[in-house]
């Protein structure tokens, strides 16, 4: 290996520590309490060599989220595996309400928070949910092909679809769901019986 290559190489792996180290903080401590010093404490390194690869703490968290959705096409590689479209689009929806249930600060960071968007390069173009959105996609084209499901436009689909599974995360994230006066293990179960009954109403 060349010294440019190891250059690179430990250039990545600090990358990779400091993101590891800020999804760290974001999943216990929250947002508000993340900064680029404790960041930094809790890599052992000085506020100053996070700014040599992070000119803000907007720029880091556009970098955080995109492992995040890594690790969401992880899930939906890992759970959505069903050879009939139709079931594999049920196992990608409970996957995605499954993780935001799971990880309600990285699903904030994910969705629903505005400042990682704060940081995109291309104002129209939102990349780092590319993978994630075309396994949805993807299963729905699939299902329409076959014509199991009464949409015909490909895009309206994919949006009525995930704004379902958003809105019933995000409204339990934020206790919305607090005034149908239940326990949270009956909220969850709604919230999964939810998505299983759209569903149904979209078979044809």
């Amino acid at each position: 290996m060349g010294i440019s290559e190891r250059k690179e190489r430990d250039k990545q792996e600090m990358r990779k520590k400091i993101i590891d180290a800020a999804m760290h903080m974001f999943t216990h401590d929250g947002y508000e309490e993340a900064s680029i010093r404790k960041i930094a404490e809790k890599i052992e390194y000085s506020p100053a060599t996070i700014y040599l690869y992070y000119k803000d703490k907007d720029q880091l968290l556009y970098d955080v989220q995109a492992e995040c959705f890594s690790k969401l096409v992880e899930v939906f590689k890992k759970e959505a595996t069903s050879e009939d479209p139709l079931k594999r689009l049920e196992e990608i929806c409970f996957s995605y309400v499954r993780f935001g249930l799971t990880y309600p600060e990285i699903y904030d960071l994910m969705f629903i928070m505005r400042s990682p968007m704060n940081n995109m390069e291309d104002k129209d173009i939102w990349k780092n949910a590319d993978d994630a959105f075309g396994c949805l996609a993807g299963s729905i084209k699939e299902c329409m092909d076959k014509g199991l499901i009464r949409f015909n436009d490909l895009w309206l689909a994919s949006l009525s679809i995930w704004a379902m599974g958003h809105g019933l995360v995000s409204l339990n994230i934020s206790c919305r769901m607090k005034v149908l006066n239940m326990d949270d293990c009956q909220i969850q179960d709604s919230i999964y019986v939810s998505v299983k009954n759209y569903l149904e109403l979209l078979r044809k």
